[in-house]
């Protein structure tokens, strides 16, 4: 399965994010394209700890968190259309998506010297470092091919 923590899918992924223009067009959802690459900036910020954060589950999260996970992170499919933005959904809808892009792809390559230990999802609760490898992957790929990358 790809990770975030793997070199090559890391590659990958920048490779997709800088694919990405001003004029790239969602194919579903309602996000623009500075708003979908400012949620996964943000929820790098969340993931790789570089903002101060109170990692704490979410109750429903205690209840059904660790199933949905496994469910999300047990084989290579990707993630549903239209899946919720979650705490990161971002009202801005302007901006620089070059500017952004660059951003982005310096936080993807900022996996290769991941330490945030203390990251619990505030879904999932804490995961092992390859659950989370995978989930990030995923929902970067989401969003990629959200706007045709």
């Amino acid at each position: 399965m790809k990770t975030i923590f793997n070199e090559a899918t890391r590659e990958e992924l920048i490779n997709r994010i800088n694919s990405l223009s001003n004029d790239s067009t969602a194919l579903w959802g309602k996000m623009n394209i500075c708003q979908m690459i400012t949620h996964c900036t943000k929820w790098n910020d969340w993931v790789l700890g570089t903002y101060p954060h109170v990692y704490k589950q979410e109750f429903l999260g205690l209840i059904f968190g660790k199933m949905a996970l496994k469910g999300m992170v047990k084989d290579d499919s990707p993630m549903k259309k239209n899946m919720p933005a979650g705490a990161f959904k971002i009202k801005e809808t302007g901006g620089d998506a070059q500017a952004l892009q660059k951003k982005w792809a310096s936080q993807i390559a900022d996996y290769a010297h991941f330490s945030n230990t203390a990251f619990v999802h505030d879904f999932f609760g804490k995961m092992t470092k390859e659950e989370l490898g995978i989930l990030a992957y995923k929902h970067f790929d989401h969003h990629l091919r959200q706007f045709g990358s």
